[in-house]
């Protein structure tokens, strides 16, 4: 009889703790979305200012996703470079990757925190 109530408790405890755990790393993610949209339109080009601008952060599901909302095509090209019409070449301005492994970093970093307790 013991015994059982014992082990209900743990699977109790478990459970609360898996749940504080889970919701800890759903506001991190969140929290760190928000940060790396606002990074990245500090650090985009800049011609006209619609393309910085256009950075958002969004929820989809349990995931959260930064994206370009305004000019989703140019994110390729703008990050790695093309080609001109008249054969020349345009170099790339990396402003995307240096933000996404901040991201990383920080998720990292506050998943294990929240594993922690």
């Amino acid at each position: 009889m013991l015994m059982i109530d014992i082990a209900s408790e743990i699977a109790k405890a478990l459970r609360e703790y898996t749940d504080d755990v889970i919701e800890d790393i759903d506001e991190a993610a969140k929290e760190i979305a928000k940060e790396g949209a606002k990074r990245l339109k500090q650090s985009s080009p800049k011609k006209s200012g619609d393309y910085a601008k256009g950075w958002r952060s969004k929820a989809v599901g349990k995931k959260h996703i930064v994206h370009n909302k305004t000019n989703y095509q140019l994110t390729h090209l703008l990050e790695k470079g093309h080609a001109t019409r008249n054969g020349g070449r345009v170099e790339g301005r990396e402003h995307i990757r240096p933000v996404e492994e901040i991201m990383i970093k920080d998720y990292i970093e506050k998943a294990e925190k929240a594993i922690r307790g």
